[in-house]
């Protein structure tokens, strides 16, 4: 289940085709429009599985800081390469030439999420103009002694992001992580409905309860609603 779950969320990037400027709801959004291909080159990581020792050539998920809110160009380059990536998005309502219309963009500027090796990325940042956007985000050790290491986001803690932030609607809501982080609740799961199994925790954003998926030290996204006898505390 874990590989065909991740394989949905490929990189069209939450049922975005940027090929053709068209969301599988039928909205129509310019502004990320990609040029047609010009390299292709297979990706390194197409199980989603370590499966070296060494930790430049291992798969996983990578957080990455996109600077000058280039995340769009960086997912179109991606694209190109075949390498797996993440983009957040959500529908909003916009007004173009005196026309108002829902549009595809960005739902966290200078965000994007990539499947690959240290060794491909580092080599990409470093050779390629077009990634040299691209920044690893690094940990925050509490102890002083410990140095910062890059982040990766486990594999089971990513697929349970996608679920909930590949939603392009008002069922769900980005959130700024320093907004919630210091928030303490207790952990559920969802046992019923289109969101059973995912996994949060229960925190107070805006006066109301909601179930918040986050990940740690990069972003969180929240449930609009979940009925009370859909939830099941966890033992942790």
């Amino acid at each position: 289940m874990h590989s065909t779950l991740l394989s949905s969320f490929n990189k069209s990037s939450a049922l975005l085709d940027i090929s053709n400027g068209h969301d599988s709801s039928g909205f129509t959004d310019n502004t990320l429009t990609a040029p047609s291909p010009k390299k292709v080159s297979l990706s390194i990581c197409p199980h989603r599985t370590a499966s070296a020792s060494n930790s430049r050539t291992e798969c996983h998920w990578y957080p990455m800081r996109v600077t000058y809110n280039r995340e769009l160009k960086v997912k179109a380059s991606l694209d190109q390469l075949n390498i797996e990536n993440f983009l957040p998005v959500k529908n909003q309502l916009v007004e173009r030439n005196g026309r108002r219309r829902f549009e595809l963009v960005p739902a966290i500027h200078n965000l994007i999420f990539v499947h690959s090796t240290r060794e491909q990325l580092t080599d990409l940042k470093m050779t390629e103009e077009e990634f040299s956007p691209m920044r690893y985000m690094m940990t925050r050790p509490l102890d002083p002694q410990k140095r910062p290491e890059i982040m990766t986001i486990p594999d089971h803690e990513m697929e349970n992001f996608l679920r909930v932030a590949s939603i392009t609607d008002d069922r769900v809501m980005f959130l700024d992580y320093s907004s919630v982080a210091h928030k303490i609740g207790k952990k559920v799961i969802v046992t019923d409905g289109e969101f059973a199994g995912i996994e949060g925790t229960i925190k107070r954003i805006n006066n109301n309860r909601r179930v918040v998926i986050q990940l740690e030290g990069v972003t969180a996204v929240a449930l609009a609603f979940i009925p009370p006898a859909h939830l099941r505390i966890l033992n942790t």
